[in-house]
This record gives structure tokens, C-alpha cells and sequence, in this order.
């Protein structure tokens, strides 16, 4: 909220949202990251049973997100699967792990960062290969440049060189860790603050008839979802089942913005469902998180 309204009134230079989410994203969460699973057991971040629940519901709301605009709002591949990719990213990064750590501690981190991990990793590079393969049908092929961008992001290399100093036993240094926790600890402000100054530039216009169907997806349709893979097929329970249902609660993600941007389609439409769908999420993940605690 502070963000947006400092937005509002014009309290910063236009170009600060872009320069805070790119601090949150290139420093504070790596060094999150890196900070937390340094010292976790490696088996606890490779909980089966939670990635499927999650994993299984993202790609449920993918294909169904796809399926639904191949029928109602059909377009290019790469409409598409930015269609797919808006219903299901939920924004796990900037507003999901500070609003987990905030409400449920240190306890939470490792889920946390799982489905931070899982979005930007797994799905992310899908809606590209996708979107990329339909450009290369006009002789623009450039799949392996993109994919190559997803997979040497700070936030996906820290995960790496967090769990290998976890495997490896090594000893971090006591100031290496109090610098990673300092650069740490800004990442829950900074990250709702930045999300405050994106959702005040966010443009609402559009296909309301798609923008409505894709707000009721992602903040209704993917929890229940999610919620039946957690507790019914994977049979999970406590803190992991219910972290899995409100990472997947949570609205829109700004990545798919930024994916649309990249290959100019599908922006007003991305850009309006992210604004609602965090306005309204206030509300909805509120009242989950009542019936879920």
C-alpha cells in the first residue's frame, strides 16, 4: 500500500519501480536464498510431495489456461501461452514469500522459496519455448538465447550454489552469513514496496470479458486446485499443505508482464489482470488464510 501511494502522489522519479525490483531481484532474493537453503538440509528443499502439489497445480492451470483461450479468445501460440502463464503464475517472489515469512516465520522459508523457484524456473521457460517457437514460424527462431536469460537468473544461481555449499558440509564464514542476512532482510520491504510502485502504473483496460475470467482463475479456480492435489492426492499436511494453497492464491506475477513486453502481446491484458488480481487477493488470501490457520 505505502508504495502505491507514493506512486500516486509522485513521491519518487518515475523510474523507481524499476530500479527497486531490480535490487529485490538481482540482490535481496539471491542473497535470501542463498542465506536460507545454505544452511537447510538438502532433502528439505526436494519435498516431493509439496512440488507436485504445486508444481501439479500450475501446470493444470497452464493447460487449462491455454485450453480455455484456444476455445473462447483464440490468438497466436504466443498469446496463448502468456493466457496459460497469467492464470497460473502466481506472483510467489514479490508478494508471496514476504507475506509467508512475515505470517508464519523462518518455519516457512524453505516452501517459500520452492515456489518461488518452481514459477521461474519450470514455467517461466514453457510460455517461452512456446512463444518462441511460434516466432520461429516467421523465420525468427531464437529459442536457446531466452532460455539461456531464465536459467542464469541471480535468484535460480543462488539456489544452485545454496544447496551445493548444503550437500558439500562447508563451513560458510560467520561474515559471509551476516553480509547475506543483511542484504537479506530488505528483501520483504523492498519486495512489497516495489510491487506497491508496479501496481500504481498498471493499466485496467482491456478484454473484460478475459481479464475477468483469468482474475477468477488464478485467485479462485488455482487454490481449489491446488488445495485437492495437497490434501486429497498428495495427502499433505500442517505447514507445507498450507503454504502450498496460499502460494498458489496469490495474484498474478509481474514476470508475466515482463514476458509480454518481450514479445509484444498480450501487455494490457497482463498488465490489468496483475492490478486486480492483487487488489482483490487482499481480500481472498485474508479470508484463506482464516480458514487455512
Amino acid at each position: 500500500m505505502s508504495g502505491y501511494l507514493v506512486a500516486r502522489f509522485k513521491l519518487l522519479p518515475d523510474t523507481a519501480s524499476q530500479v527497486l525490483s531490480r535490487f529485490v531481484f538481482v540482490i535481496a532474493l539471491p542473497a535470501l536464498i542463498f542465506g536460507s537453503l545454505s544452511h537447510i538440509d538438502v532433502a528439505e528443499f526436494f519435498n516431493w510431495q509439496y512440488i507436485g502439489a504445486l508444481g501439479g497445480g500450475m501446470l493444470i492451470m497452464f493447460c487449462l489456461g491455454m485450453l480455455v483461450a484456444r476455445i473462447a479468445f483464440p490468438g497466436r501460440p504466443a498469446t496463448l501461452a502468456l493466457h496459460g502463464l497469467t492464470a497460473m503464475y502466481s506472483s510467489t517472489a514479490y508478494i508471496g514469500l514476504p507475506l509467508i515469512l512475515t505470517v508464519f516465520g523462518d518455519a516457512a522459508r524453505a516452501p517459500g522459496i520452492i515456489g518461488a523457484v518452481i514459477t521461474g524456473l519450470v514455467f517461466s521457460p514453457l510460455a517461452i519455448v512456446i512463444a518462441e517457437l511460434d516466432r520461429g514460424r516467421n523465420g525468427n527462431n531464437r529459442l536457446w538465447s531466452p532460455l539461456l536469460k531464465v536459467l542464469i537468473r541471480p535468484p535460480i544461481i543462488a539456489v544452485v550454489a545454496g544447496l551445493s555449499v548444503s550437500a558439500s558440509g562447508i563451513a560458510v564464514p560467520v561474515s559471509v552469513t551476516s553480509f547475506f542476512t543483511l542484504l537479506g532482510g530488505a528483501f520483504v520491504p523492498c519486495a512489497l514496496f516495489a510491487a506497491g510502485l508496479f501496481i500504481a502504473g498498471c493499466s485496467i483496460r482491456g478484454a473484460s470479458a478475459e481479464i475477468s475470467w483469468l482474475v477468477g482463475a488464478k485467485l479462485i479456480l488455482h487454490p481449489l486446485i491446488t488445495w485437492w492435489l495437497a490434501f486429497h492426492v498428495f495427502e499433505l499436511s500442517g505447514l507445507y499443505a498450507t503454504v502450498a494453497v496460499i502460494q498458489a492464491a496469490l495474484p498474478s506475477g509481474v514476470p508475466v508482464f515482463v514476458l509480454a513486453q518481450q514479445y509484444q502481446t498480450f501487455v494490457t491484458r497482463s498488465s490489468a489482470v496483475i492490478a486486480i488480481s492483487t487488489a482483490i487477493s487482499v481480500l481472498t488470501i485474508s479470508v484463506l488464510c482464516v480458514l487455512l490457520l
